[in-house]
């Protein structure tokens, strides 16, 4: 069988969101239980700020830096970067918000001789550059491309021809999987096979992904 890759972001693809985490940000920083109450893809309804996103009004790292903001004047803090946010929300222990669905995924498709990379946005920017230290299965990952770096985001087509060169794979031997639709349009455009990775239903997603790999 010909090669294959694995290709993810980051973000909500692999770890659990902020969202789906503010008891153990509340409970991180110190904060009464329902300080916090955006919820983006889980209630877009009451997020005018997410919506905002999603129409392409502002970007992602918009959503982001404002929503840092909000949290470092309730916790009286002067932070100056997403990264400082998630630094004091999950520095103790960023093990615990990855989704298992993504461990289980990379297992198996590593041991189907699968290649595995990252291609990012954001990842060291709002993680800081140490959270990588604490996440021991990134030395599993063939390429990290991280556009904290690059300053090439996606959906520009050279992000994904980045990743497309570290990995030496043509586009449609890699599955790519995002849950920004901007994201996946754009690696589709490409001709690499995409997933829509829905942050509601992480076990599909991947099942998703690995049926695509012919796992």
């Amino acid at each position: 069988m010909a090669e294959r890759a694995l290709v993810l972001d980051f973000g909500g693809v692999i770890s659990r969101t902020l969202f789906e985490t503010h008891d153990l940000t509340e409970a991180a920083l110190g904060l009464a239980s329902g300080s916090l109450n955006w919820r983006g893809p889980f209630e877009p309804q009451t997020d005018p700020l997410w919506r905002a996103m999603q129409a392409d009004e502002i970007s992602e790292r918009d959503y982001w830096r404002q929503r840092t903001q909000e949290v470092a004047a309730l916790v009286g803090c002067d932070w100056s970067d997403m990264s400082d946010f998630v630094r004091a929300a999950r520095g103790a222990s960023p093990a615990d918000v990855i989704r298992p669905e993504f461990l289980a995924a990379i297992d198996k498709a590593e041991a189907a001789g699968c290649r595995l990379a990252i291609l990012s946005n954001e990842l060291d920017l709002f993680y800081g550059a140490d959270f990588r230290k604490k996440l021991p299965f990134l030395r599993r990952f063939d390429a990290v491309i991280d556009a904290t770096y690059t300053k090439i985001l996606k959906p520009d087509p050279r992000a994904y021809q980045g990743v497309l060169d570290a990995l030496g794979l043509p586009a449609e031997a890699c599955v790519f999987v995002d849950d920004q639709l901007r994201n996946i349009r754009g690696a589709e455009a490409v001709g690499m096979i995409p997933v829509h990775f829905d942050v509601q239903s992480p076990a599909q997603g991947y099942a998703t992904a690995l049926r695509l790999l012919g796992l």
